[in-house]
């Protein structure tokens, strides 16, 4: 079915343009993502949004291919990139083994839309999280990490943001890309435990981490899989959410 996006979700994605577009943004991020990937190099956005970390792929010289299953941004993913023969878009899930799935969906914040019934029971009642409905479903198709490498090549860097679905995620991935990060929430620590468990078994070893839009390093220096565990069962609620770094090279993750 054709047509206008609901007006909710309309400006759900207007405000999210807003912040991920905002001045002075772009050049903030790219200094940031620059020590991940570089000319010539790949790097995957699972979760791609708005697009905004891969437009920072582009403007660094990177290949992007942008996962985005919600189809009204994967729509606005088309028409951001359309014209860009470096962008590849790909409208699925990512998970644990090819097939489908459901996503669960958030007319009014499509920032939380989730292929997990966890995150959506975790939300509940949860404080900051009051007044969230996920009141859609659809049925998807998922890829897998390892798939979407055989198709478009292995990545120099990956980003994973799928609202509590970030361990299922790995559990499709088999090697290790030099730099790969995961959101996290304050709701679901148990999501990152997971998360650093794969991590480890995949060879990584040197871990630093965000807190919200932050772009800038909690830790001076990398911390291992333990500590950095350690350190999100310690932050407290209001933190909410951010992103852990792993590296196989150590001055990668550094300040």
């Amino acid at each position: 079915m054709h047509g206008h996006p609901p007006p909710r979700h309309a400006a759900a994605i207007a405000r999210s343009l807003r912040t991920y577009y905002a001045p002075g943004r772009a050049a903030a991020l790219d200094a940031f993502l620059a020590r991940f990937l570089g000319p010539g190099e790949t790097g995957f956005d699972i979760g791609a949004h708005v697009g905004d970390r891969t437009a920072s792929f582009r403007r660094l010289g990177a290949r992007a291919v942008a996962v985005e299953p919600q189809p009204r941004l994967a729509r606005l993913l088309r028409l951001l990139f359309h014209r860009d023969p470096g962008v590849v878009r790909i409208a699925a899930l990512v998970g644990a083994a090819p097939g489908e799935a459901v996503l669960r969906v958030n007319t009014a914040n499509p920032t939380v839309a989730t292929a997990s019934d966890a995150f959506v029971a975790a939300a509940a009642g949860a404080p900051g999280w009051e007044g969230q409905v996920w009141d859609g479903a659809l049925r998807l198709p998922v890829t897998t990490l390892d798939a979407l490498a055989a198709a478009h090549g292995r990545p120099d860097f990956v980003k994973i943001d799928v609202e509590g679905y970030e361990a299922v995620a790995l559990s499709g991935l088999g090697f290790a890309p030099r730099t790969l990060s995961f959101e996290f929430t304050t709701i679901q620590r148990e999501v990152a435990q997971d998360c650093l468990a794969r991590l480890s078994a995949l060879g990584y070893g040197a871990f630093n981490a965000c807190l919200g839009e932050a772009m800038d390093f909690a830790h001076p220096a990398p911390l291992g899989a333990a500590p950095m565990a350690a350190w999100i069962a310690g932050l407290p609620h209001a933190a909410n959410s951010g992103d852990v770094y792993a590296s196989l090279e150590p001055a990668r993750v550094a300040g």
